[in-house]
């Protein structure tokens, strides 16, 4: 587990705790783990998850003060880390089960699914949701072949 308060990011972008910063963090990780050397799936599932988490904070929690959401991500040998910190909301983000006709609620459950583990700390006055995907085929949770 790589919790948030164990490191500081590799690299991070502040973005405005509106819609259009789904497509100004997703492009961001994008670009930079890309020339990192980070290929899809790896890319495409990284990108994924920082469009749901983002758009999780922007639809459901604060700001920080500074009118911000706070984009991190660091690559290590095996994984990629993502976090996302917001200003928090009045309850505690998780994965749920939604049916099949529901329009939304299924974010957090793709994070899930993609993430070799997730998770939500919580300080006095922000929320982190982290995820660490894994760099390698044998490490996901998605069949291969």
């Amino acid at each position: 587990m790589m919790a948030a308060a164990q490191r500081e990011m590799a690299h991070s972008v502040a973005v405005p705790h509106h819609r259009s910063a789904v497509r100004t963090a997703r492009h961001a990780v994008s670009d930079e783990l890309y020339a990192d050397g980070v290929r899809p799936p790896v890319l495409d599932d990284a990108v994924l998850v920082v469009s749901e988490l983002v758009s999780n904070a922007v639809r459901h929690a604060a700001p920080l003060p500074s009118g911000e959401i706070q984009v991190g991500w660091s690559l290590f040998p095996d994984l990629v880390h993502i976090e996302i910190v917001d200003g928090g909301a009045p309850t505690r983000p998780h994965a749920r089960t939604v049916s099949v006709s529901s329009l939304g609620g299924r974010g957090l459950e793709i994070v899930r699914c993609l993430a070799a583990e997730w998770g939500v700390d919580e300080h006095s006055d922000t929320v982190t949701v982290w995820a660490d995907l894994p760099r390698s085929p044998a490490g996901s949770r998605w069949p291969t072949g």
